[in-house]
């Protein structure tokens, strides 16, 4: 590992308190960034809740996932006018969700230029502890040129966060191609 390259201890280290605990969060929902919000299952399947937080679009990184309550898509939301898009991703260390980072990060984008800068988004998995919020770091990496640590550290004064050590060395492996 060269001088530049960041561990996934030490972005474990950024999210664990001083004595070596995770905080988990106490809230369903909370604006990580401008326009973009994380929350849990229970948030995405309240399509009155999310209009009256002016959601204009929805990114569900759990989608099809049997452990969720309501299977919410597309078709859940059409008559809300919210805009849907779905990532198939499981909450383990070997799940490649690498791959859905451009995608993700598109779609969060696109979501924020919507109705002329005026859209916001609702980044959700089951609990919004690790696959939205890793969607969310990966978007601020792609979009706003933070380097790991800067952005992994914005989402995380915002809302406890607990991406698993796959996807903290995803990030890492972003971080380092980003840099080149």
């Amino acid at each position: 590992m060269s001088d530049y390259e960041v561990s996934v201890q030490q972005l474990n280290d950024l999210l664990t308190d001083d004595n070596g605990f995770y905080s988990h969060p106490s809230q369903n929902s909370n604006e990580v960034f401008p326009g973009i919000f994380v929350g849990n299952e229970s948030v995405a399947q309240k399509p009155k809740q999310l209009q009256r937080l002016g959601i204009t679009h929805i990114l569900n990184a759990a989608e099809g996932n049997s452990l969720m309550h309501v299977n919410t898509n597309a078709n859940f939301y059409t008559d809300y006018g919210i805009i849907y898009h779905g990532i198939p991703a499981n909450d383990t260390d070997h799940f490649d969700l690498g791959v859905f980072f451009e995608e993700g990060a598109e779609f969060i984008a696109n979501a924020l230029a919507f109705r002329d800068g005026r859209g916001k988004v609702f980044v959700h998995c089951q609990k919004g502890y690790s696959r939205s919020p890793t969607l969310v770091i990966a978007y601020l990496m792609l979009h706003h040129e933070m380097d790991v640590r800067s952005a992994l550290s914005a989402v995380h004064q915002k809302r406890p966060i607990g991406p698993n050590d796959g996807f903290l060395r995803q990030l890492c492996q972003l971080d380092a191609r980003l840099k080149k």
